[in-house]
């Protein structure tokens, strides 16, 4: 009996298109596949969107593969959308799976970002994309004043969520693909300035959810709060062939995301914090806790008596959870 497509490894290949490769016309559509022709980088012009009026939102956003950046899909559509409902922010702050820094906490403090196409694979489309936003270092900075104190360029300050660990100011990295393939749907004129908070996988939820909370006067100021994941994310057990599905197509992968969700309706944090204890589906779900993370970073920003909406309800690859979720 051969062994069923979720339950064996990847291989090496399948790892890399998950991460980035594959091939662009299968997986893009017909106007993407001419815009990459055309040779464009994906931008788009300013669409004259309203600024945002009041107290900035917080989202979490599954982000997916960075084909996501390439197609037109519900999922997509519900980005954009979303980004037109909530007009152009002071800023936006992005929590990212896929900024980690073991042991410390840093800040993005450049002027202008590079795009980081960190994911493996020679897909040319891809490559070509680009989301040269606005930085934004002087909210970086005070952001780092506010988690801690005598943050400089390359000197620790000390984490008032965590005093043993630091924060630092760093430039020079760019935007990772859990920030500029999100963004690109949100806002696709690269016209509203980004920062970024790493995150630091040695510490565990509770942590998180208390720099959040830290995180959350930020909104009162115009920052948009951005954490991008995914609240299942298990590369191991995708279903190579699956197209997108409105529910998870193993049962360990609906039942984790049908009980974050019941939770988030709740309100019950408590809940959330508990999950290793939630068995078998948490093991299958959230294998590293690095796309699950963030997740804490946006509860802890969110206010009293804010109920979530849901702005994508989704799988891709059949485990791969693509909810996503506003508040405020």
């Amino acid at each position: 009996m051969s062994t069923p497509a979720a339950d064996r490894p990847p291989s090496p290949a399948r790892r890399r298109a998950l991460l980035g490769g594959g091939a662009l016309v299968a997986s893009a559509g017909l106007a993407d596949l001419w815009r990459y022709l055309r040779g464009t980088d994906g931008l788009e012009p300013p669409d004259g969107r309203p600024r945002m009026q009041g107290p900035a939102p917080v989202l979490f956003i599954g982000h997916g593969s960075p084909l996501n950046v390439l197609r037109d899909s519900p999922y997509t559509r519900a980005l954009r959308r979303t980004g037109r409902e909530l007009g152009l922010p002071r800023a936006v702050l992005v929590i990212s799976a896929h900024w980690q820094t073991p042991g410390e906490t840093a800040v993005s403090v450049d002027a202008r970002h590079a795009t980081l196409h960190d994911f493996g694979g020679l897909d040319a489309a891809l490559f070509a994309q680009r989301y040269p936003a606005p930085g934004a270092p002087e909210l970086a900075r005070t952001l780092a004043q506010r988690l801690g104190e005598g943050a400089g360029p390359g000197d620790p300050a000390r984490d008032g969520a965590a005093p043993d660990r630091a924060v630092r100011l760093h430039g020079g990295r760019g935007l990772d693909h859990g920030a500029w393939t999100v963004l690109h749907h949100l806002y696709p004129a690269a016209d509203v300035p980004v920062f970024e908070l790493s995150l630091d996988v040695s510490r565990d939820a509770a942590a998180h959810l208390a720099t959040g909370r830290a995180l959350a006067a930020l909104r009162g100021e115009g920052v948009l709060i951005l954490a991008s994941g995914n609240l299942v994310h298990n590369l191991d057990r995708t279903m190579d062939t699956a197209a997108p599905s409105a529910h998870g197509l193993q049962p360990w992968a609906e039942d984790f995301d049908q009980r974050v969700k019941a939770a988030l309706l709740a309100g019950d944090v408590a809940e959330l914090l508990r999950w290793p204890r939630w068995g078998e589906a948490a093991r299958q779900a959230v294998p590293t806790p690095d796309h699950w993370y963030p997740l804490f970073h946006a509860l802890g920003a969110v206010q009293a008596g804010e109920a979530p909406r849901w702005i994508h309800e989704g799988f891709e690859e059949g485990t791969i959870s693509m909810r996503c979720v506003r508040w405020g």
